[in-house]
C-alpha cells in the first residue's frame, strides 16, 4: 500500500506544471528607435529615385523611345537649320546617349548627386518643363519626368538649365528634383516666360490651353518664336476640338499661330499609350511666320480668360484680379 502510494506521488510530481518565468528574467523584446523626420523624408526620396531610374531603363529599351527621338531628331534639325547653327552636332550627339543620367539602383542615397554625361555641342538649348505632376506617386507623371531627363541629355541640355514647375509638387518632389540637378521654380509664371531670345524647347505634356495661349503671347514675335520649340498638347488636336469661335476668343493666339507653325506628333505605342497620347513637337519655322499678316503681331493684348470656363490652369493668386478689391 505504501508503495502505491508513493509510486502515485512520483507521478502526480511529474506531471505538475511548471513555473513560470518571472518577468524581471523574461527577455524584453528590442523596440525600433522612432525614425526622425529627416531620415523618414530622406529614405521616401531615395524611394522615388529608384523608382524614376526603373521607368528610365524601361523607356530607354522600348520602341516609343526610339521612334520619339526619330521624331524630335527631324524636327531639332530643321529648328537647328534656322538658327544657323551646325546640325552635325546634333546628330553626334543624339549618338552618344549613355543610361547614366540617374544613379545606379545600388547607388541611390538620400544625398546623392545622379551623374551627368554632357556632350560639348554648338547649339545651346534651354528648357522650360511645367506641369509634370505628381511623379512621386504617380507612374504617368514618372515617365514624362523620365522622358524629359533622356531629352535633356540627347540635346546636351544641362540639367542647371532646365527649369521645372507645377503648382502641385510636394516637398519631397521639390527635393527629389534638387537632387536631379534641374531648377525648380518658386512661383507660378502661369506659362507667361519670354526665352529673352535664347533658343528654348518647353515641355508642356498634358497642360491646359492657357498655359500655351500665354506662352505664345510671352513671345509674340517673329524672332522669338522662330527660337522655340513647343513639346506637348496637339494644336491640331485643339483646333479639331474646340469650335472655331471658343478659340479665337478665348486663346486667340493659339488660333492665330496655327498656319505659322509646323507640328510632328509622337508615336504611339500600347506601352506609352496613355502617357504621350495627343503629344507632338511644335517649331515655328520663319518663313511661315512672315507670311502672317502684320495685323497678327500688332495684336498684343494680354490674356485674362475672364469669360472663359474650364480653364485648366492653376493661376497665380497674387495676380488673380478675382482676390483684389
Amino acid at each position: 500500500m505504501a508503495a502505491a502510494t508513493a509510486t502515485a506521488l512520483e507521478s502526480w510530481q511529474a506531471a505538475a506544471p511548471r513555473k513560470r518565468r518571472s518577468a524581471a528574467r523574461r527577455p524584453r523584446r528590442r523596440e525600433a528607435a522612432p525614425r526622425s523626420p529627416k531620415a523618414e523624408f530622406e529614405s521616401d526620396s531615395g524611394v522615388v529615385l529608384r523608382r524614376i531610374w526603373e521607368a528610365e531603363k524601361d523607356l530607354f529599351i522600348s520602341d516609343f523611345w526610339s521612334s520619339a527621338l526619330e521624331t524630335i531628331n527631324r524636327c531639332l534639325t530643321k529648328h537647328l537649320e534656322q538658327l544657323k547653327a551646325p546640325v552635325g552636332s546634333l546628330s553626334d550627339t543624339f549618338g552618344n546617349l549613355h543610361l547614366d543620367s540617374l544613379p545606379d539602383e545600388s547607388d541611390v542615397a538620400p544625398d546623392s548627386i545622379p551623374r551627368e554625361t554632357l556632350v560639348t555641342g554648338t547649339c545651346h538649348l534651354k528648357c522650360v518643363c511645367y506641369g509634370i505632376g505628381n511623379f512621386a506617386t504617380c507612374i504617368i507623371a514618372r515617365n514624362q519626368l523620365t522622358f524629359l531627363l533622356l531629352l535633356l541629355e540627347k540635346c546636351q541640355i544641362p540639367r542647371s538649365h532646365c527649369w521645372v514647375y507645377d503648382p502641385l509638387f510636394s516637398q519631397l518632389e521639390i527635393e527629389v528634383l534638387n537632387t536631379l540637378g534641374v531648377t525648380v521654380l518658386s512661383e507660378n509664371e502661369e506659362g507667361k516666360r519670354s526665352i529673352r531670345g535664347e533658343p528654348t524647347i518647353f515641355y508642356m505634356l498634358h497642360c491646359g490651353t492657357a498655359l500655351y495661349n500665354n506662352l505664345l503671347w510671352s513671345n509674340w514675335s517673329v524672332d522669338a518664336l522662330s527660337k522655340m520649340v513647343i513639346v506637348g498638347n496637339s494644336f491640331k488636336g485643339l483646333e479639331e476640338r474646340l469650335l472655331a469661335r471658343i478659340l479665337q476668343k478665348n486663346y486667340p493666339y493659339i488660333a492665330k499661330i496655327l498656319k505659322g507653325l509646323e507640328e510632328l506628333e509622337f508615336p504611339q505605342t500600347s506601352q506609352y499609350m496613355d502617357i504621350f497620347n495627343d503629344t507632338s513637337v511644335h517649331w515655328f519655322p520663319m518663313q511661315k511666320l512672315e507670311q502672317l499678316s502684320t495685323d497678327i503681331w500688332e495684336f498684343q493684348e494680354e490674356p485674362d480668360y475672364q469669360d472663359c470656363e474650364d480653364l485648366e490652369i492653376i493661376r497665380n493668386k497674387t495676380e488673380d484680379p478675382s482676390t483684389t478689391d
